[in-house]
């Protein structure tokens, strides 16, 4: 969020709460179940977007309709101090990867990297391995999605080719 955020009340919340239900839920249909106008809802939606709250809009698909068929959480240990800077280098250069995050515990990031099969997620991992300053990787496959409606069990864009 940037410095000029406002004050986030109630409605903003319950307008988030909408929203991240339903990105497309109108703003009459908002306004109606939290006692707004939608001209109200779209002055808090335009506030919240321009000081940072609401980030953006997303459609969430089936990975396996957009090619994705295999997923996995890899665990990345570093040689030394990786700095969070450089790592998020390396994870922008392989599209696969759909979340990374620096972690605590042994390792030092966790990967969650989608891929068209297990022979395409070996190669990915082969490419992550030859970076100088990772020292190894831990593997864990997702079987299947105890939340299903969660997004993480969702992809966001489609397998390359």
């Amino acid at each position: 969020m940037n410095s000029r955020t406002a004050a986030f009340d109630a409605l903003d919340r319950k307008i988030i709460t909408a929203l991240m239900a339903n990105a497309r839920t109108s703003f009459a249909e908002i306004g109606s179940a939290i006692g707004l106008s939608s001209t109200a809802v779209k002055r808090r939606v335009d506030r919240l977007r321009e000081t940072g709250v609401i980030t953006g809009f997303t459609a969430t698909v089936e990975p396996s309709a957009l090619g994705w068929r295999t997923e996995a959480y890899v665990e990345v240990y570093c040689e030394g101090a990786a700095p969070p800077r450089r790592l998020a280098e390396v994870v922008r250069n392989h599209p696969e990867i759909t979340a990374a995050m620096t972690v605590t515990g042994g390792a030092d990031a966790l990967l969650h990297v989608r891929a068209r099969d297990v022979e395409h997620f070996e190669e990915v991992l082969e490419r992550i391995r030859v970076e100088p300053f990772i020292r190894k990787t831990i593997s864990v496959m997702v079987l299947s999605h105890l939340i299903p409606e969660s997004p993480e069990a969702g992809a966001t864009q489609p397998a390359p080719e």
